[in-house]
């Protein structure tokens, strides 16, 4: 049974940051990619960000380029989001998720696994 544990999420201020953590058990983490959505009261679940299963390859939405990055630990079985220069309109709940192959897609419907989200709220 895979589960899909994320940390790390709370309030911050604009201009702040924080580190968000994804614990995967039950697959071999290191076969496949995992991504990062966030889903927004009243708004659709949208992709933040994805990462190969070597961590060489990643894909980011737009708006986060130059402030997030993720990255991966396979000996830990672990997926990070580094997030800096926190905006209001990055408030959401943060999803991690497991794709179904080795790419880093950017849509929903290639991931099989879902965490149960991690709320992350950024005063103005």
């Amino acid at each position: 049974q895979v589960q899909l544990v994320e940390s790390g999420g709370g309030l911050a201020q604009a201009g702040g940051s924080l580190r968000l953590s994804c614990a995967a058990s039950g697959r071999t983490f290191s076969s496949y990619a995992m991504g990062w959505f966030r889903q927004a009261p009243g708004k659709e679940r949208e992709f933040v960000a994805a990462v190969s299963w070597s961590g060489g390859g990643t894909r980011y939405v737009d708006s986060v380029k130059g402030r997030f990055t993720i990255s991966r630990d396979n000996a830990k079985n672990t997926v990070y989001l580094q997030m800096n220069s926190l905006k209001p309109e990055d408030t959401a709940v943060y999803y991690c998720a497991m794709s179904g192959s080795d790419y880093p897609s950017r849509q929903v419907e290639f991931y099989d696994y879902w965490g149960q989200g991690t709320q992350v709220t950024v005063s103005s």
